[in-house]
């Protein structure tokens, strides 16, 4: 509060000085902008301390994966809805000063905000795929406003994560969440700038060495992965040649082994993908 009024009587004092000098109003206006917008990015909270008060609050870890509190949340929405309130009020303009680190770890905190908000608007469901239609899955629902636009989880996935407009970071596959058992744990942190790197890495080890979602097999000469290498298979291999290059980096295993799966001498297949909700009170 303080620094808000030192800054509005430092404006303040700048128009006094440009009128004595006589300063264009133009040069005025431009200057006055700069500032509000400095003022504008410096406002968003960039340890996102509301969205990892759910997360501690309402996501039970259970070690590769983890279960959602969706009910809790329904009951008790404020600070989620206070959180995604935050998150819609951020402009182009902010959005565009911040660096990379914090413009990655806003967007998958909101991607994974917003799945929590649709699944809570429509709980209880099954799975999150009930709340889509023959005719619009629950991904193309425009149900919220992101830096001006109103648009959807694939849009915010696809056009601005994943996009030529946003980053080429395989990893956030492994980061962003689909509210299903088969999808990657939600962690109980928020991403944040500081801790981008490490959380990314978290998660895709985690998930790659999780044997209900992915298996190697030597004597079956068998690599058994998630639908998520089959479905995004070309960010993997933008990043690291090939699917099994890119995998073999995270799996835990002998050296032996991971010669055979960067070679791809494995015959690579992909297991079914529960889509049943990660509800913490699914059995």
């Amino acid at each position: 509060m303080v620094q808000n009024n030192q800054r509005r009587m430092a404006k303040l004092g700048f128009i006094m000085f440009a009128y004595k000098k006589n300063i264009t109003a133009f040069v005025v206006l431009l200057i006055l902008s700069a500032a509000y917008a400095a003022d504008s990015a410096a406002a968003f909270d960039h340890s996102h301390r509301l969205w990892e008060k759910v997360l501690s609050t309402n996501v039970v870890d259970a070690g590769p994966a983890s279960r959602v509190q969706y009910q809790v949340i329904k009951q008790t929405p404020g600070e989620l809805l206070q959180y995604l309130s935050a998150v819609s009020s951020v402009t182009s303009m902010q959005f565009k000063q911040w660096n990379n680190a914090q413009k990655l770890a806003f967007l998958i905190n909101a991607y994974n905000a917003f799945t929590i908000k649709l699944v809570i608007d429509h709980y209880p469901v099954k799975s999150i795929k009930d709340i889509g239609s023959w005719f619009s899955s629950p991904w193309k629902k425009k149900f919220f406003t992101l830096l001006g636009q109103e648009i959807s989880l694939d849009h915010l996935e696809h056009e601005m994560i994943r996009g030529d407009r946003g980053f080429a970071e395989p990893r956030i596959h492994f980061a962003l969440v689909c509210a299903s058992i088969g999808c990657p744990k939600l962690q109980v942190r928020a991403f944040t700038e500081q801790r981008l790197e490490d959380m990314l890495e978290e998660g895709t080890t985690v998930f790659l060495n999780d044997t209900s979602r992915n298996r190697v097999s030597v004597t079956d000469q068998e690599l058994q992965l998630s639908k998520i290498f089959d479905w995004y298979a070309d960010d993997f291999v933008k990043q690291a040649g090939t699917v099994e290059k890119f995998v073999a980096r995270y799996l835990i295993l002998d050296e032996n082994t991971k010669r055979l799966i960067n070679a791809g001498n494995l015959d690579k297949t992909y297991l079914d993908y529960d889509w049943s909700l990660n509800d913490s009170k699914t059995p």
